[in-house]
Formats: structure tokens, C-alpha cells, sequence
């Protein structure tokens, strides 16, 4: 999975060509901690139609603020550029997946 900064941000989530689904987390947070796995998971199934990667929350305020994120973990989708579906809270790879397929 890979990790993106304020400064890769752009050419990683944004400029992606596949859907990407970002994780806001931090180090401090223990639902974020139990998603890693689940997100290492949906990574190497979905890896040719999702991109999935890790925004630590601390070390990146100005993506954290412009998406006005607020708990973590936060899940953001991002196609083509833009943000088309948030969620808040740790799930269960299975409603992860049920959650996602209407943007894959």
C-alpha cells in the first residue's frame, strides 16, 4: 500500500487514471490500525481496478484540511480527480467492498 504526502498528492490520488481510495489516518488512531490489514487485503485483490494508498493525518495537514477532514479513519474515492464518495469509520473488508462497488 502506498503512503502519499501533502506533496505527492497531486500526481498520485489526483492524476491517477484508476479510482483511488485514500485512508486518512494517524498513528494515534486504533480503528486505523485495524483497516491496515483489511486495506492491504483489498489492495492486492482490487489492485487492477483501485488504487489504494495512506494519508497520515499529522504529517499532511493541507490535504487533510482541504478535504475538511475531521475523524479518522476517513476513506475518500477519488475519480478522475475528484472526490466522489467519503466514509467515515473503520468496516469490515466485505461492506468495504460493498460500499466501493458502485465506483469501481
Amino acid at each position: 500500500m502506498i503512503e502519499v504526502t501533502d506533496a505527492d498528492f497531486e500526481a498520485e490520488v489526483i492524476g491517477a487514471d484508476l479510482p483511488v481510495l485514500v485512508e486518512f489516518t494517524a498513528d494515534w488512531c486504533p480503528p486505523c490500525r485495524q483497516m491496515g490489514p483489511v486495506l492491504k487485503a483489498l489492495a492486492s485483490e482490487e489492485g487492477d481496478r483501485l488504487k489504494v494508498v495512506q494519508l497520515d493525518v499529522d504529517a499532511n495537514p493541507g490535504t487533510t484540511n482541504a478535504y475538511k477532514v475531521l475523524s479518522m479513519p476517513t476513506f475518500m474515492v477519488f475519480r478522475g480527480g475528484e472526490p466522489v464518495k467519503s466514509m467515515v469509520g473503520a468496516r469490515a473488508k466485505r461492506r468495504l467492498l460493498e460500499e466501493l462497488a458502485d465506483v469501481l
